[in-house]
């Protein structure tokens, strides 16, 4: 194949997508490539991949559908690391600390 034409054809594929990061679903391939999968990439990157047939654009709906599970799952990560990095304690004074111990063998000193 002529480099030339090559990168002709992925200048033009990457000219007509509008959006800088685009939805693309993978297309089934001989070596392993598996049908049906979303990712969002970047403009040349699609390019790339439509030209060399291993890849095709969601659609709008696959896309937004894509997005919004992407934003869904980036709260929830950022949630649960904020609720680990959140460290409590509380300080006990020697008596409480007996007490506790009390309880835990089933007497009570009051």
């Amino acid at each position: 194949m002529d480099l030339r034409v090559y990168y002709r054809k992925l200048r033009g594929i990457a000219e007509e997508l509008e959006a800088e990061f685009v939805v693309v679903k993978s297309i089934a391939t001989g070596d392993g490539g598996v049908a049906g999968r979303l990712t969002e990439t970047s403009r040349t990157v699609a390019a790339r991949l439509l030209l060399e047939g291993v890849a095709e654009l969601a659609s709008k709906a696959e896309a937004a559908a894509f997005r919004r599970r992407a934003a869904d799952e980036r709260k929830a990560e950022e949630q649960r690391r904020a609720a680990s990095a959140q460290v409590q304690f509380t300080v006990l004074t020697e008596t409480d600390l007996r007490r506790l111990q009390n309880q835990g063998k089933g007497g009570s000193q009051e």
